[in-house]
């Protein structure tokens, strides 16, 4: 993959592809720009929301189209994703419960 940086906007590489775009000038939380303000998480189980797109006969996921560590982003992609998809089985979980579910239209 390659990646293009303005050469205005300095960019730190996280590792596994992710970028950390940084404003010009001093940090405002001190630490020296190539020491990354957080660390990446290694599990991921700071991201508890994540919308599935189910396969046709609704047996099993076929799709995760979002992860995401916030309630209105999960959402927002969930919304999307039944205007993408409004034939198909589309879930938005929070860890192992289902938050919404759209069953596509009743024939």
């Amino acid at each position: 993959m390659r990646v293009n940086v303005s050469r205005s906007l300095p960019a730190t590489s996280l590792g596994g592809g992710l970028w950390r775009l940084e404003p010009p000038g001093d940090r405002e939380d001190g630490l020296p720009r190539g020491i990354p303000s957080r660390s990446v998480p290694a599990d991921r189980d700071d991201l508890p929301y994540k919308v599935e797109i189910w396969n046709e006969s609704g047996a099993s996921v076929e799709q995760i189209v979002a992860i995401t560590a916030n309630a209105s982003i999960g959402y927002a992609a969930y919304y999307a994703a039944t205007r993408e998809y409004p034939d198909r089985h589309i879930t938005l979980r929070h860890k192992n419960s289902v938050v919404a579910r759209w069953s596509g239209p009743q024939h």
